[in-house]
């Protein structure tokens, strides 16, 4: 049970290695249910929801505990990741679709956010508005020496 962000969260999850041997799915070891049960703080309001997945992770390498582990690990990633570039980024109104162009966009998204967290920023809104103003400051974190 976790307590936090104004919720009461129960997770359990359970795994099989029933489908090892009869599914198709590359690397199959095992497979998962995680349920949740979420009740939030301020209203009472209560809900409940059941996902499932897949990993090639052996029972002796990820018992149920680690499995839940690292679903829950992947959100570090959405955080960290994805949600910066979806509100900084302003990723989802990008009116960019045609071919590679999408995919370039969004690694030179990542690069910056990467070389951002490297030179110490966490808070990326708040570096990429104060690099913004002061561009010889971005470039130097690629290298470049700009002089003016």
């Amino acid at each position: 049970m976790d307590v936090g962000h104004g919720r009461i969260e129960t997770r359990n999850l359970t795994t099989r290695e029933a489908l090892v041997g009869y599914s198709d799915w590359p690397g199959l070891a095992q497979v998962f249910e995680v349920g949740r049960h979420v009740m939030t703080k301020k209203t009472g309001i209560e809900r409940a929801e059941v996902v499932y997945g897949v990993t090639s992770l052996s029972s002796k390498r990820a018992t149920p505990g680690r499995v839940l582990e690292l679903v829950r690990g992947h959100w570090a990633i959405e955080n960290k990741s994805h949600w910066v570039r979806d509100v900084t980024f302003d990723e989802d109104r990008s009116q960019v679709r045609c071919g590679n162009i999408p995919q370039v966009m969004a690694a030179l998204r990542n690069t910056a956010i990467g070389l951002l967290r490297w030179a110490g920023h966490t808070n990326i809104a708040a570096a990429c508005r104060r690099l913004a103003a002061q561009p010889a400051q971005a470039l130097a974190l690629i290298g470049i020496e700009f002089e003016n």
